[in-house]
């Protein structure tokens, strides 16, 4: 480049795998605002009951679950009513699966975009983040809403205490793990197909090793602390906790999921910026 020239825009390759700039994500966060709204928006574009579905699924899934597993199975739910134990388990876990499914798809469902023009790449995975907290909001409003009818007209149980002021910080975790997770499989799936099928399997097989349709309380031994080491059991256990009252402030194993996603994270954006210098090549 000449003295002459004076570019408004320089594309450097990046030099490190830990690169993430951040001045240059929140210059371009009217383009993460335009991704928010085409992630929301696309979701129900061309249905007939469009945005009620963010209602419609999570009652449709936890009247299943009353009665398969609370009517049939007689899995207990800790005295808690069953309606308001299934779906605060489903309200974070189709956050946490929503963000790594669809972050888990970057490279490949973009890879028209990203081959014609430049921007953070980081950008996408991030917007889809921020597009299911809103349809997480929704949802843990319908939760609210659900739990109000329960006590007042089912004599149901509420008991929300101190660790309600957590709900950011298990929320937080969740999107970090969700985002770290789906971008390292944003990674090796440019490479390997094969584990975009694994993934929709394995995170049905998560599901059931997480605490959504029994409580912690119900396992003992060896399966009791297995599952205790699935990082989203804590953040599970206690948002039932902040709103039942079951169970216990687990301080310990929110530090143990708070590492975990950190890592996760770093070791997510190391792989992502890796493989973003050629996918192109392979997609």
């Amino acid at each position: 480049m000449s003295k002459d020239e004076n570019w408004s825009e320089i594309i450097r390759p990046k030099r490190h795998w830990l690169d993430i700039n951040l001045k240059e994500l929140w210059r371009y966060r009217d383009l993460i605002m335009l991704f928010v709204r085409r992630d929301f928006v696309s979701i129900y574009k061309q249905t007939v009951l469009g945005p009620l579905w963010l209602f419609i699924q999570p009652l449709f899934t936890t009247i299943t679950f009353y009665f398969v597993f609370s009517r049939i199975a007689k899995i207990p739910t800790d005295n808690v009513d069953p309606i308001l134990f299934y779906l605060s388990g489903i309200t974070l876990w189709n956050y946490f699966s929503d963000c790594f499914s669809k972050t888990s798809n970057t490279f490949v469902a973009n890879a028209g975009i990203f081959g014609k023009v430049y921007f953070p790449r980081l950008a996408t995975p991030i917007s889809i983040v921020i597009s299911n907290l809103i349809k997480l909001g929704i949802q843990v409003l319908l939760f609210i809403g659900i739990a109000v009818y329960r006590v007042y007209f089912h004599g149901a149980h509420i008991n929300i205490n101190e660790t309600i002021l957590l709900l950011p910080v298990l929320i937080l975790l969740m999107a970090i793990m969700g985002l770290g997770l789906g971008i390292i499989f944003s990674a090796l799936t440019t490479k390997y197909r094969d584990l975009s099928f694994l993934l929709t399997f394995g995170i049905q097989l998560l599901m059931y090793a997480t605490p959504i349709i029994y409580p912690l309380s119900f396992t003992s031994g060896k399966l009791h602390q297995i599952l205790s080491y699935n990082p989203l059991t804590p953040i599970i256990e206690n948002f039932r906790y902040a709103f039942f009252g079951i169970g216990y402030l687990d301080i310990s194993g929110l530090i143990y999921t708070t590492v975990f996603s950190i890592v996760v994270l770093i070791f997510g954006v190391i792989i992502f910026n890796r493989v973003e210098k050629n996918f192109m090549d392979t997609v």
